[in-house]
């Protein structure tokens, strides 16, 4: 029995990773707790676990006296020496080991539960100690069951949920299925621990390219911003702090062997690579890729940007229900407003037919005033007078009769 004990401990320590001193603690206390249901509350009971005998072994303590008045914590002198200690004295404490054997069946129960109590509290503490310091990693598991919507995840020593929000739209996962997912979050609850997953989580993408791509792992190259529409698309903008390593190339590999890895695990979901770039005008032009603009107007005072693109690659610029347009205005920042080169023609007639009806501007000057990006009374009316010297063939009196005229001109528009 004693060396089965030891052999218990010892299992339970290597199968469950509880700690050898939290196992032994918990006998003692469980041992105590049934020797007090047997012999009552006010006994001084000590357990210790004998390592040589491979035992729990239980002592009460009495004070010795000369006249027993509460057996339950007093011996008398003459008991003490007879049976325990020859050279006990009035006043020692003396230990009596108990024999535990003698508890009975409830006794024994008792113990039991306070036992598988106390290890599934240690096994719980374990499991959150444990997966806590995992946030922000990837874990594989395999589907366990379907609870209301969530997804109950087995990972080997403990239960996660996906929760449905945290879940990419479309995907379907059945009993048994593996699963591979994003420690979110985990937290401490009554019950036990609770880890969060998601697939549906941008940092979800970015562990993905952290694990297929080293350059990213090693920092050579930096992911600065990712816009993601799980399960639809994913746009992913990086830079390289190594000139010499060109950060879209690495991230997609040689014929795309690495991205094709993190497209296998988003099931299909599209993923753009975006090379960053300090012009913004520059960047978001790699941003609407796999359109191309012919030209870019930046209106810094609303943070908007008018991009230009020929009219055959206007629907591809927009995309399915404007989808690569928003993904790349959240990648920028910026508000954008994508139009056909046919739309932003009528656009340019009228505007510069506008800016032709403003008194003492005719076709020519229009024209100038028109390259110089001046395409409205207003942008006019307010503009600089240093500023439009700097057009060819405007001087310092037409730029002020210029700027007049439009003020006068929206005046009588009633703007």
């Amino acid at each position: 029995m004693s060396l089965d004990l030891k052999r218990v401990i010892g299992q339970v320590e290597r199968d469950m990773g509880v700690d050898r001193e939290v196992l032994i603690d918990t006998l003692e206390a469980a041992i105590i707790g049934a020797a007090r249901k047997k012999y009552g509350p006010k006994r001084d009971l000590e357990a210790h676990f004998n390592e040589l005998k491979g035992e729990i072994e239980l002592f009460h303590f009495a004070t010795v006296v000369d006249e027993v008045d509460d057996p339950d914590t007093e011996i008398s002198l003459k008991q003490a020496r007879k049976n325990f200690d020859p050279h006990a004295e009035i006043g020692d404490s003396l230990g009596v080991k108990v024999d535990i054997s003698d508890f009975g069946r409830i006794a024994a129960q008792s113990a039991k539960q306070v036992i598988i109590h106390k290890m599934k509290e240690a096994e719980r503490e374990n499991i959150y100690s444990d997966f806590k310091e995992r946030r922000g990693e990837l874990v594989n598991g395999s589907v366990q069951r379907i609870d209301r919507g969530d997804i109950i995840v087995n990972l080997g020593k403990a239960e996660a949920v996906l929760p449905k929000g945290e879940q990419v739209p479309r995907e379907v996962y059945r009993r048994g299925d593996r699963i591979r997912a994003y420690i979110l979050d985990v937290k401490n609850i009554a019950k036990g621990p609770q880890i969060i997953l998601s697939r549906a989580h941008s940092d979800f993408i970015v562990k993905l390219f952290e694990f297929e791509v080293p350059e990213i792992y090693e920092g050579i190259i930096k992911i600065v911003k990712i816009a993601r529409e799980p399960g639809e698309r994913t746009k992913i903008l990086v830079k390289s702090e190594d000139a010499e390593v060109d950060p879209v190339g690495a991230c997609v590999g040689m014929r795309g062997s690495r991205i094709q890895s993190v497209l296998q695990e988003l099931k299909g979901e599209r993923i753009d690579v975006i090379r960053w770039h300090a012009d913004i005008a520059k960047l978001v032009c790699n941003a609407l890729s796999p359109a191309e603009a012919t030209k870019v107007i930046i209106e810094e005072s609303t943070r908007t940007i008018e991009i230009i693109v020929p009219d055959e690659k206007l629907s591809l610029a927009i995309g399915r229900k404007g989808q690569n347009v928003r993904l790349a205005a959240k990648l920028t920042g910026w508000k954008l407003d994508v139009r056909g080169e046919a739309t932003e023609k009528k656009i340019s007639e009228a505007s510069f037919d506008l800016i032709c009806a403003i008194p003492g501007i005719g076709k020519v000057i229009g024209e100038i005033l028109f390259e110089g990006d001046y395409r409205a009374p207003s942008e006019l009316a307010e503009a600089q007078l240093e500023d439009l010297t700097q057009l060819p063939g405007i001087g310092e009196k037409r730029g002020e009769m210029i700027i007049e005229s439009a003020k006068e001109f929206l005046r009588e528009q009633g703007n």
